[in-house]
């Protein structure tokens, strides 16, 4: 199955200073993992927030994967709280580390099934040609706003409040992740991992065209252009990942 994915991704510092957003993903022959985190944190905080979780969740995978076969839920988090751990020893004494917070968004996929884990406002969706089957919920004061039937989905992106957010991964407090399972990755399918930068200026029928058969990097990187060019001068930084089920 892991041999059938074609995988895009690409990250820009948009109108900021510094690129707080950090990205990877790794293939393995029965399994394959992909993370967005976007710091938050002055002095480069949360530029070292994003960086660290990322690699230490990386580094934790193998150690983790066979529990998430037996015990999906309970094995995510703990690899989630382990994570945090390593991060911490990552950060060793920087007192920058109490004022650094990331969110992330992790994608794992195997053979039976797929998996999402996130905290904060960096999104997974999940498409085919046809319709955004899915996407996950933002810990933010505008979701819940939206939840409550007092935004739509483009007023999100737009609204004052956007990075208001309710819950993120910091060092001092153990780490909260919503946890979904869902059925495996089916041929035609989309994923797309980002980060507020990318989402907030992307309407949905527009985000729709990138889970088009004959869509590929190219047409993932204008998508993040007009993101950053509807920003008007004030574009986030903004990171994406394309996933497709040939």
């Amino acid at each position: 199955m892991m041999n059938a994915l074609e995988v895009y991704q690409l990250t820009s510092v948009g109108d900021r200073e510094v690129n707080q957003d950090c990205m990877v993903h790794r293939l393995y022959r029965d399994y394959a993992v992909f993370v967005v985190a976007d710091g938050l944190g002055g002095h480069h905080a949360g530029e070292k927030a994003a960086q660290f979780f990322c690699r230490a969740l990386i580094a934790l995978v193998t150690r983790f994967q066979p529990a998430i076969k037996l015990q999906a839920q309970q094995a995510i988090n703990d690899w989630v709280v382990a994570a945090v751990g390593k991060m911490r020893e990552l950060f060793a004494d920087d007192p920058a580390a109490f004022d650094a917070h990331t969110t992330c968004a992790i994608l794992y996929l195997d053979d039976e099934r797929a998996i999402t884990a996130h905290c904060g406002d960096s999104r997974i969706y999940r498409l085919n040609p046809a319709q955004v089957l899915w996407r996950t919920k933002d810990h933010s004061r505008i979701q819940q706003l939206f939840d409550e039937g007092k935004l739509s989905e483009w007023e999100m992106g737009i609204h004052p409040e956007q990075n208001q957010l309710t819950r993120s991964i910091n060092v001092s407090v153990p780490p909260q992740v919503d946890i979904q399972l869902f059925p495996p990755m089916q041929s035609g399918e989309t994923f797309i991992l980002c980060s507020d930068g990318f989402w907030e200026s992307i309407k949905e029928q527009e985000l729709l065209q990138l889970s088009q058969p004959a869509v590929g990097k190219a047409e993932l990187k204008k998508m993040a252009q007009l993101a950053i060019l509807r920003a008007q001068g004030k574009s986030d930084n903004c990171t994406v990942q394309w996933v497709r089920m040939r």
